[in-house]
C-alpha cells in the first residue's frame, strides 16, 4: 500500500484532508506539531482523530514558534481577534513560517518512511488571509522539494497534495459528512478553553459553514448547551 504523510492538526480541514487520503487508499501517517500554540486542545483532538480514522503511525514534533512570538496564537500578550475577518488584512492569528517549517519536516518524515505524497489540509477560499495557504505558495514548495532531496534528484518526490485548496468551507463540511469525519471531535477554535469560543475568526468561519448545511448540532453555542447541560 502507498503511503501518504498527513498534517494533522486536529482541525476540521486536516481531518477531512486525513480522511481524503485515507479513502484514496493510502495508509496515513499523521504529523502533528506542538508549535507553542496557546493550547493543548487541538493537539488532543488530533490524537483521537488519528485513533477513530485508525491511524496507527502517529508523530507529534516539537518546534517552537513562541520563543520568537510574531503571531497572537504564540504570544499570550498579543489579543486573538474576535471582530471577524476584515478584507485584505492578513490577521494576527497567522504565525510567521509555519506552513513553511510544517511542510519541511513533512518531506523529511516521508522520505524517510518512503511515502509518496504529503497531504495538507490548506485552504484558500475560506481561509484567514493566510499567504501560506495559497496554491501559488504550495506550486513553488513542489519545486523546492523536488530540488531539495535524494528521492527528488531520482525523480520520486512526494507530491504536496491539497484537495481542500479550493473548496469553501461549506463545501469542506459537505465532504466532511460525506466521509463520515468526526466532526465533534475536531477542535478549529484559537482558543483552549472548555468549548469554542464563536467569536474568533476560526470559529465564525466554521459555525456559518455549519449552520448553512443545517447542522446547527456541531456549532460553537450547541457546545456551550451541551457543556452547561452536562
Amino acid at each position: 500500500m502507498n503511503k501518504a504523510v498527513v498534517l494533522l492538526s486536529g482541525g476540521l480541514d486536516s481531518a477531512t484532508t486525513a480522511a481524503i487520503a485515507i479513502t484514496a487508499g493510502y495508509e496515513a501517517i499523521a504529523l502533528s506539531f506542538r508549535y507553542g500554540q496557546r493550547h493543548q486542545k487541538e493537539l488532543d483532538a488530533a490524537t483521537n482523530i488519528a485513533k477513530i480514522l485508525g491511524i496507527a503511525e502517529h508523530y507529534v514534533v516539537d518546534v517552537n514558534l513562541s520563543q520568537w512570538g510574531g503571531s497572537s496564537l504564540t504570544d499570550e500578550s498579543l489579543t486573538i481577534p474576535q471582530k471577524g475577518l476584515q478584507p485584505d488584512i492578513i490577521p494576527s492569528t497567522y504565525v510567521p513560517g509555519r506552513n513553511t517549517v510544517f511542510i519541511a519536516i513533512a518531506l523529511s518524515l516521508a522520505e524517510a518512511k518512503n511515502a509518496q505524497a504529503i497531504y495538507l489540509g490548506i485552504n484558500a477560499v475560506d481561509y484567514s488571509g493566510y499567504p501560506d495557504c495559497r496554491p501559488e505558495y504550495l506550486q513553488a514548495y513542489q519545486q523546492l522539494a523536488n530540488l531539495s532531496s535524494k528521492v527528488g534528484i531520482e525523480g520520486n518526490t512526494p507530491q504536496l497534495v491539497a484537495p481542500l485548496v479550493n473548496d469553501s468551507k461549506v463545501d469542506i463540511v459537505r465532504r466532511a459528512l460525506e466521509l463520515n469525519v468526526p466532526i465533534a471531535d475536531t477542535w478549529s477554535c484559537y482558543q483552549g478553553g472548555e468549548t469554542p469560543c464563536g467569536l474568533c475568526d476560526s470559529c465564525r468561519i466554521r459555525d456559518r459553514a455549519l449552520i448553512e448545511v443545517g447542522r446547527f448540532d456541531l456549532t460553537s453555542e450547541a457546545s456551550k448547551s451541551l457543556k452547561a447541560d452536562n
